[in-house]
């Protein structure tokens, strides 16, 4: 079905430009939903490894563009609970730096986004981290990378998390995904990275 809100949000952007998604400013030179000022400090932002405090037992390693502040945090909020889907490509871009990344060199990749449950993606017009995998996996693609999108979980309902402790957010984490279908995921070749995609790094 087509995305029908994000097609809205992306004609009202043609219509009446929306000011920019970091910091709000009407700035002439919006490029793809930032000011120029915006733009480079997305620009600046550079992977690295990350950790939450406290780690979840047995969370593997973990990189992020950058820290959920400044512009990149207003991006994700406009892209995410604003319906600002046009966001969608260049946040893209900046998680497929993430990617290259984690994996560390050009191998077979497949990219796992952690899915919206189902109330979340009716919100929000479509599963908001499974739209920036398909960006992100077309962008590495474009670099040569060989990289597939797999989507073999579904998400269950779960407590809104900010009202949740370090705790309460592991154990509900543990319970808010099944398989998609009996007998677990497709397999993957030998030499495959598979990297789970996520917006924010939390303990939970």
């Amino acid at each position: 079905m087509r995305d029908l809100g994000g097609l809205w949000s992306d004609l009202t952007d043609l219509v009446l430009p929306a000011g920019c998604a970091g910091c709000g400013a009407r700035a002439a030179g919006t490029r793809q939903g930032f000011c120029p000022g915006c733009v480079q400090e997305l620009e600046s932002l550079r992977p690295a490894p990350v950790r939450p405090t406290p780690a979840p037992p047995d969370l593997p390693p973990c990189v992020a563009i950058g820290p959920y502040a400044g512009t990149l945090r207003e991006g994700l909020l406009a892209y995410k609970e604003r319906g600002r889907h046009g966001l969608a490509r260049p946040l893209g871009a900046l998680l497929a730096e993430v990617v290259a990344a984690a994996v560390g060199r050009s191998r077979p990749v497949v990219l796992v986004p952690v899915p919206d449950s189902a109330p979340a993606a009716r919100a929000r017009y479509g599963d908001h981290l499974d739209r920036l995998a398909g960006h992100a996996a077309a962008r590495l693609r474009r670099a040569g990378w060989p990289v597939r999108v797999l989507r073999p979980l579904r998400a269950l309902p779960r407590p809104d998390s900010v009202a949740l402790d370090s705790a309460g957010r592991a154990a509900a984490a543990e319970s808010a995904f099944r398989l998609r279908r009996p007998g677990g995921p497709p397999p993957v070749g030998e030499g495959t990275s598979v990297v789970v995609l996520d917006d924010i790094v939390t303990t939970g």
